[in-house]
């Protein structure tokens, strides 16, 4: 019970509630109203003759203009102001208790201990304030009846009842109070959940917005380094390609110009494919989903295969597959990343290798630990001299392992030439 109850207070709570627009404007309509109606039922109670409080008018309003007053600070000074609204109730009892009695001064008085509950902060110090101003109510009520006329005025009547005249007057005295200043307090404590709730709420949306954006400018990022890496394989494939034709077609123009004009041939293929690519890539940046251009998979490895070999390096191509079927269903992704790799892998070996063969081998794994797709690309050749690369295509080739939990191996080999091995999970990471 006692952890129960603070949570429902939020004892340890510093949280303060905002104030909304034009809350003063608001508070001094609403004080205005109360004294609109304090003063209505003070000329009628005076009229019918049931308000005889023997002091001047003017004093019986500054009472109630006073009160009103407080009412306009109740959210800006929320625990001072039921501190001043308790004082007057006090001060307006002991000096006219007729007035303190009548509908709207008890209104005015219930609305202040609403308030400082509703908008008190730190919890703990608007709990004790409001405990205390419940003490010192209670007390002076105790008081009355112990001390005052009251215990004597109700022992005078007859006693009619169940109970005692005296006794039932303190009962129903003690009894209503606690209803209606505890109702008070009771709601002013909900509306405060109610309005720390919200809060809550709203702050959690605007975490979860700038998350959002966060993750929308990453994968802005994202997609930006992967179109990156996309430009860099093409370009560097189809240049090496149009490096290798345009030399030969130099060394060959005078001597064998037909042979020299199927290099120049080529070379132009190469550029208009280049071109092709290139524009197919920078389209997904301002197409829709459906509008995009599809892009290669490891269905589309032999052809890629077959053009190298068409150009001069001798290169064998085989496929394992762990299950019949398995490499019809690598996803795009992988089988993207795939057809890279074997692209980038091919482009270095013509451009920085002297190897005159490679050999690439397209597997479909299933292991204990799940089912891999992997790629391998094996040359024999070592690296040529003054040929040095800017070192891109491998950053893009390890960043693709790495974003989708892959295996790399890739790097010379101990019996001589090179090895590009990539092992990616079929299940693609979300």
């Amino acid at each position: 019970m006692r952890h129960g109850g603070a949570r429902f207070f939020a004892l340890g709570d510093s949280w303060r509630r905002p104030l909304p627009e034009r809350w003063l404007r608001q508070d001094l309509l609403t004080a205005a109203a109360f004294l609109l109606l304090a003063a209505i039922g003070l000329e009628t109670a005076r009229s019918m003759a049931v308000l005889v409080t023997g002091k001047p008018v003017w004093v019986e309003y500054a009472a109630l203009v006073s009160t009103a007053v407080v009412i306009v600070w109740r959210r800006r000074f929320p625990l001072t102001a039921m501190a001043l609204v308790a004082a007057a109730m006090f001060c307006t009892g002991v000096f006219m208790p007729e007035l303190m009695l009548q509908f709207t001064p008890q209104i005015l008085y219930l609305f202040g201990f609403y308030s400082g509950m509703a908008w008190g902060a730190p919890r703990g110090r608007a709990l004790v304030v409001t405990g205390l101003m419940v003490l010192f109510m209670f007390g002076w009520l105790a008081w009355q009846f112990v001390w005052g006329d009251s215990w004597d005025e109700m022992r005078s009547r007859p006693d009619v009842g169940l109970l005692g005249a005296g006794v039932a007057s303190v009962v129903y005295t003690f009894v209503t109070n606690a209803v209606f200043f505890g109702g008070a307090m009771a709601a002013g404590q909900m509306a405060w959940r109610t309005a720390r709730q919200r809060a809550a709420l709203q702050e959690q949306a605007e975490k979860i917005e700038a998350q959002s954006l966060e993750l929308q400018q990453q994968a802005t990022l994202d997609e930006r380094l992967r179109i990156a890496r996309e430009l860099h394989d093409v370009v560097a494939h189809h240049v090496a390609v149009i490096g290798i034709q345009a030399g030969a077609a130099r060394k060959t123009l005078d001597r064998r110009p037909e042979m020299a004009a199927g290099a120049l041939q080529q070379v132009e293929d190469s550029a208009r494919e280049a071109v092709g690519e290139m524009r197919s890539l920078l389209g997904t940046l301002r197409a829709d989903d459906d509008d995009r251009a599809p892009q290669p998979t490891v269905r589309d490895i032999p052809a890629l295969v077959d053009e190298v070999r068409s150009r001069g390096l001798r290169v064998s191509y085989a496929e394992v597959e762990a299950s019949p079927g398995m490499l019809a269903e690598v996803p795009s992704v992988v089988g993207l990343s795939l057809y890279r790799t074997v692209q980038e892998a091919l482009s270095n070996i013509r451009r920085h290798s002297t190897a005159d063969s490679a050999r690439v081998v397209l597997r479909a794994l299933d292991e204990a630990d799940g089912a891999y797709a992997e790629v391998e690309v094996l040359d024999d050749g070592d690296p040529r001299g003054g040929t040095g690369g800017s070192g891109l295509g491998l950053v893009g080739m390890r960043e693709r392992i790495i974003a989708q939990g892959g295996l790399g191996d890739i790097g010379p080999r101990e019996t001589g030439g090179y090895r590009v091995r990539v092992r990616l999970p079929l299940t693609v990471r979300s």
